[in-house]
């Protein structure tokens, strides 16, 4: 897992060239105006997806995991907690959908907050649980790019 600002993602460009792709998306769009949907960005290989929601209470929150795609989840506006922990430590709910690239998991993790212009990169083995409420339920906007492994 990696957290950090937009403006220092230079950083981490030089990871694969996919990456680098998905932060140029981040850095030349106009994300504030982008609706919610799917946006290719290179076919199946880089594409981006906009949310827009309410941040959950965590007892509505559940575990989930990807082995296609890295995620690189940017905040656009509002904050949210996300939990993390290593997928080894959590107990599976389902099996892994290969058609949604989707696993769910139960189990504890480290949560952190993710505010307007930062991102988080999760890897395969990195569980995650985003859209936790941080001091009530706020509208947040976020961006993810989907990064083929």
């Amino acid at each position: 897992m990696i957290v950090d600002r937009l403006t220092n993602c230079a950083l981490y460009e030089n990871l694969s060239p996919r990456m680098k792709t998905g932060f140029e998306f981040l850095k030349t769009q106009d994300l504030q105006g982008l609706e919610v949907g799917k946006y290719p960005i290179d076919g199946d290989q880089v594409f981006a997806l906009v949310q827009e929601y309410h941040s959950k209470p965590i007892e509505e929150g559940k575990y989930e995991t990807h082995r296609k795609y890295i995620d690189i989840q940017y905040i656009v506006s509002g904050r949210e907690l996300i939990g993390c922990t290593n997928v080894g430590s959590l107990e599976p709910l389902d099996s892994y959908d290969a058609g949604r690239d989707i696993q769910f998991f139960a189990g504890q993790g480290d949560m952190f907050l993710l505010d307007a212009g930062m991102f988080a990169v999760f890897f395969p083995e990195d569980a995650h649980m985003p859209c936790i409420l941080a001091d009530g339920p706020e509208a947040v906007k976020k961006v993810v790019i989907k990064i083929a492994v």
